[in-house]
């Protein structure tokens, strides 16, 4: 939990960390939006807190404007609906029930009941969305050559990065992408399926994306950069 805070104008309340670092001669500031939103300060040695907290406060109009750009966190309450992985589902908390239940129907969309307290809702309900990413991701990557099949697959939090494959052949891929639509998230297992080829990106690596995924990678790959932020506007 961080000692500080810094307070925006709108009354959102965003974390600083503050962390020095050795051979640093000068305090430098990274607002992060993405994932959870936190101010980044890194200060010399010698350098008290307070003196990197004074700096960030002259550096205020700047970051306010960046979180003011950056999607807004949008919090989940009993009877929103919200999409991810291509279905409209409505999300309900009953604090009776231990368990959760998902119903889908054939039209796509489905309700999906949250049992346990209510501080745990939304997490129980990322919990579920990341459980189901993973099941769709691995049949994804079925429908691949069986000899590009990753050794392993994580499911991590990452800001910058939706995916990523090791030269060990353990794949990590961004469960925010569930709230892509699918062919955004088939894009993306092709593109680090081909990193099995070449661990590059070079104009052959880009023609075994091509391949594996087919008519259209172009627009997914579009779509992601066009619209990649919004991701994470949810927990």
């Amino acid at each position: 939990m961080s000692d500080y805070e810094f307070v925006l104008s709108s009354g959102e309340k965003i974390p600083i960390i503050i962390n020095t670092r050795r051979g640093l001669r000068n305090i430098t500031l990274r607002p992060k939006t993405r994932g959870v939103r936190a101010i980044h300060i890194s200060k010399p040695w010698l350098t008290p807190n307070a003196t990197a907290l004074q700096f960030l406060e002259q550096k205020r109009r700047w970051c306010e404007r960046i979180f003011a750009n950056a999607p807004a966190k949008v919090v989940l309450h009993s009877g929103d609906v919200i999409d991810f992985l291509g279905w409209h589902v409505r999300v309900i908390h009953d604090a009776t029930r231990r368990g959760n239940n998902f119903d889908l129907h054939d039209d796509g969309s489905g309700t999906l009941v949250i049992g346990g307290g209510a501080d745990m809702f939304e997490r129980r309900v990322r919990d579920f969305i990341r459980a189901q990413f993973l099941i769709i991701v691995k049949q994804m990557v079925r429908g691949a050559p069986r000899e590009l099949w990753p050794r392993r697959i994580t499911i991590r939090d990452t800001s910058t990065r939706w995916g990523s494959c090791s030269t060990t052949g353990t794949m990590s891929f961004s469960w925010r992408l569930a709230f892509a639509p699918r062919d955004v998230m088939r894009y993306v297992v092709m593109h680090e399926l081909a990193h099995r080829v070449h661990m590059d990106h070079s104009p052959a690596f880009w023609h075994t994306v091509s391949q594996l995924y087919g008519f259209g990678v172009e627009r997914a790959r579009r779509w992601l950069n066009v619209h990649g932020g919004d991701l994470h506007r949810y927990f």
